[in-house]
């Protein structure tokens, strides 16, 4: 039976709101050892993603990350997944879109995000060979 995204995605989110900076988000991202927060907009009951490499692109272009807000720099256009996916859905998503982070949602709730590095995870134990005796 295959792997689902629901076995593999982490379901503690790290969500922000648009106005948190830059350096705000990248704190929080740090701390809890993620590379991508949900960005939930309050206003517009959208929901984005902002990943360390929107980060990393804001400080190569010497923006203040002081200044810089989530908002701007939040992908708003974002496929999402379901938690019922397969880890082959999932990265066939990812490998169409070009990013390495999906939003898992059910229904409109976001419950989960599944990273490239979930499925490595995944599939790299289903690969173990049996331990011998």
């Amino acid at each position: 039976m295959p792997t689902l995204v629901r076995d593999a995605m982490s379901s503690l989110i790290l969500t922000i709101g648009p106005t948190h900076t830059l350096r705000q988000a990248a704190r929080l991202m740090s701390a809890r050892s993620v590379g991508a927060a949900v960005v939930l907009d309050p206003d517009t009951s959208g929901i984005g993603i902002l990943t360390e490499r929107d980060v990393l692109n804001s400080l190569a272009r010497e923006e203040d990350p002081d200044l810089e807000t989530a908002e701007a720099h939040t992908t708003t256009e974002v496929v999402f997944a379901h938690p019922d996916w397969t880890l082959q859905e999932a990265a066939e998503a990812m490998t169409h879109g070009g990013f390495r982070h999906l939003i898992v949602l059910d229904g409109r709730e976001p419950v989960g995000v599944v990273s490239v590095r979930d499925i490595v995870r995944c599939w790299s134990r289903q690969e173990e060979p049996a331990p011998t005796a």
